[in-house]
Order: structure tokens, then C-alpha cells, then sequence
């Protein structure tokens, strides 16, 4: 059964990627110089839990009727721009090694993860690269009324 077969009215919320997930890895990536993936050049519309919990927050609190589906995402970043941007907020140099799938999967593999993770992890990369995580939707910054997180302030926020 579906929810609007279900018929009870539904808030959905699809939130990408957290921002977290790679600001929490800035003293690695410092640590080693770089980023490793298989992302290429595709777009990460990440941001952090606290925008995702104020635009739930904000969605729930809506006097609407109807069913609403938000698509949550914040400004797009490749890996690329993640590296510089590591690099500008600490002033030591980070850069982005893109590598292929089955390269970046091994790597995982000799850093410690098992094969079925190390798979999977660049699994994920491959769908950056396709565009997977990437949406120009605005709701993220229109629920609740604000701008989201810059990723720059993440990453201050994840070496504080």
C-alpha cells in the first residue's frame, strides 16, 4: 500500500547528503593531504543536520492540507570544491584524487574496510558522479525562512 493510497495526509521529506559526512573526515583528509573517491566531478547537494531539523521542524508546522513531498539538499559541492574549501578554512593544502570505482573500492579495502563496505561506499561515489545527489530545489532554505549552513562554516564548525 502507498501512502496516498492509504489516504491519511503526509509530510514527506527527502534529505540528501550531510554535510557531516565529509566535514567530520577534515582531519583525515588533513592528515593525508587529500580526498580520495570515485566521484568526478558530480555534485554533493549536502547540508548539515541542523538545516534538515529546522526545515522538518518548519514543514510540521505548516497549516496546509494536502499531501507535500520537499525535496531537501543544500547548495551543490563536488569533491573538488571540498578540497579547496578544507584547504582555505585550515590553510594547510587539500586536494581531491579522483580515482575508478573498482580503484577506490580497493583502497577502501588496504585502508581497513571490508570488501562488501569498501563496494558499497564506492557505489556511492559512482552515483555522485551520475548526479544522483544533486538538486536545485530551494525547500531546504524556504521552510525555514534561512539561508542553509555555508560548507565552509561546517567545516570551522566540525574542527571546533
Amino acid at each position: 500500500m502507498t501512502l496516498r493510497a492509504a489516504g491519511v495526509p503526509f509530510t514527506l521529506l527527502r534529505n540528501g547528503w550531510y554535510t557531516e559526512n565529509y566535514a567530520d573526515q577534515t582531519g583525515q583528509y588533513l592528515e593525508r593531504g587529500e580526498i580520495l573517491g570515485a566521484a568526478a566531478g558530480g555534485k554533493i547537494s549536502a547540508a548539515t543536520r541542523r538545516d534538515y531539523a529546522a526545515a522538518a521542524a518548519a514543514a510540521l508546522l505548516q497549516d496546509e492540507e494536502g499531501d507535500r513531498t520537499y525535496e531537501l539538499g543544500g547548495p551543490a559541492f563536488d569533491l573538488s570544491e571540498l578540497a579547496r574549501v578544507i584547504s582555505e578554512v585550515t590553510g594547510a593544502p587539500v586536494a581531491y584524487r579522483d580515482l575508478p570505482v573498482d580503484e577506490y573500492a580497493s583502497s577502501l579495502q588496504q585502508a581497513g574496510l571490508d570488501e562488501a563496505t569498501a563496494r558499497f561506499v564506492a557505489a556511492l561515489d559512482a552515483s555522485i558522479a551520475r548526479g544522483d545527489l544533486e538538486t536545485d530545489s530551494e525547500d531546504l532554505s524556504r521552510l525555514p525562512g534561512r539561508p542553509v549552513t555555508p560548507l565552509a562554516d561546517a567545516v570551522r564548525a566540525a574542527r571546533a
